[in-house]
């Protein structure tokens, strides 16, 4: 198990290997939270398309394989934004699981709204609570705090490189959610856009 935990974050050689386990098994938390999660949500009743799912999906997983491994073709990616010490992977870690404990915030108060993919679900709630009081895509928010955590963590520039892709797909996608919000509930969300900042509590 821990030789997978390691695995994760791909050529770590000289890291500290107890927080690579930590910042790693925080990730797989993540995922195995958000997989049984799935299972309780309302039926569909409109859905983006194909298309632009994939106009998102395929930035996100070239991030994630920056974050996880250095791209030997390009050996410029390997500098480091950071010095490598104790103190940055310690910041690295508690910045990601920070981030991943406001995402999983953030999904348990969405409930059965929330779908991997843009869509409008049956009996659709605006949730304007919680997290959601804070910055209207507090999931998005809390997956690129958790980003920049692990990024700080690897220390090299192709984690920043990953944050840039991430921040770029997340900020489509809540457009488009948006636009879906926008015709499900008219002025409502309208007047909540212009209250509450996207992804960046009062800044952005």
């Amino acid at each position: 198990m821990i030789s997978l935990l390691r695995s994760l974050l791909g050529d770590t050689e000289g890291m500290s290997w107890g927080l690579g386990d930590v910042i790693a098994g925080a990730w797989i938390a993540f995922a195995l939270v958000w997989l049984i999660a799935a299972f309780a949500t309302k039926a569909t009743v409109r859905r983006q398309s194909v298309g632009s799912r994939l106009r998102e999906a395929l930035p996100l997983v070239v991030a994630f394989l920056l974050l996880r491994t250095n791209p030997r073709l390009m050996q410029w990616l390997s500098a480091r934004f950071v010095p490598r010490s104790f103190e940055w992977e310690s910041l690295g870690v508690a910045v990601t699981i920070a981030g991943i404990a406001i995402a999983i915030w953030a999904r348990f108060y969405l409930g059965a709204n929330w779908s991997a993919s843009v869509t409008v679900k049956q009996d659709h709630q605006l949730i304007r609570s919680g997290p959601y009081s804070v910055v209207r895509h507090p999931i998005y928010a809390g997956l690129l705090l958790a980003m920049l955590g692990t990024a700080i963590y690897v220390g090299e520039i192709r984690g920043l490189f990953a944050v840039a892709l991430a921040t770029w797909a997340w900020k489509m996608k809540s457009r488009l959610e948006e636009a879906f919000m926008e015709s499900e509930f008219g002025e409502q969300y309208l007047r909540y856009r212009r209250e509450v900042k996207g992804l960046v509590p009062f800044l952005w």
